[in-house]
């Protein structure tokens, strides 16, 4: 399992981007209502910024920033224990220290860190715990459209009259292929508004085809 101790797995910091995006469209598709999509993503978040957000509305919050430098994670796990942040992101980049110090996440809270630069790859500060909850928010970052699979039809599927999630679909759009009608169709029938899709697909800047 991906973790702050065992973190080879993850992408490099473009792959991860292409991924986040990817996460953001499927739980668009798989949720019109914002309140109940895990993952989100937005391109323009800052200048030369995107940021992407994992949060369960329950207190557990990632957030993933992507700059030309390269990107930085902030894991919070709600009832885990907050780490000395300056023990944790020992060796950050200044490129990070706005977002790792500023708003949201100084509000948010640091469980755990990582960052990424084409220059030296993954690295985390001191990680004083292996029990920082990282595997539980970074393992849908290991690239395996069965991943995500398996986790939305638990959380979007279960105890519900629709048909589950194909990981063959999920791959398709893993691979960034554009979204289409069909393709939409397979991972939810019928959508209720396409229009809001549309919105969606534009923010998150994922291509689409839809005539």
């Amino acid at each position: 399992m991906i973790s702050t101790l065992n973190y080879t797995a993850l992408p490099d910091a473009a792959a991860l981007q292409r991924l986040c995006q990817s996460l953001a469209v499927l739980d668009a598709v798989n949720s019109q209502d914002l309140e109940y999509r895990y993952y989100t993503y937005n391109p323009n978040w800052d200048e030369n910024e995107a940021l992407f957000e994992m949060s369960d509305g329950e207190g557990d919050q990632m957030l993933v920033l992507f700059r030309p430098e390269g990107c930085c994670i902030n894991g919070y796990l709600e009832g885990y224990d907050q780490p000395d942040k300056a023990q944790v992101t020992r060796g950050l980049p200044e490129a990070f220290d706005e977002f790792i110090f500023g708003e949201p996440v100084n509000s948010i809270g640091t469980t755990f860190c990582l960052w990424y630069t084409p220059a030296h790859g993954w690295q985390t500060g001191v990680v004083e715990s292996e029990d920082d909850g990282s595997e539980e928010l970074l393992f849908i970052f290991d690239g395996q459209p069965a991943t995500y699979t398996e986790w939305a039809n638990e959380y979007f599927i279960d105890e519900t009259d629709r048909d589950p999630i194909d990981e063959a679909t999920v791959a398709r759009i893993y691979q960034h292929e554009p979204l289409t009608r069909e393709l939409v169709q397979e991972l939810i029938d019928p959508l209720e508004d396409r229009s809001q899709l549309e919105a969606d697909l534009q923010a998150i800047g994922y291509p689409y085809n839809f005539s």
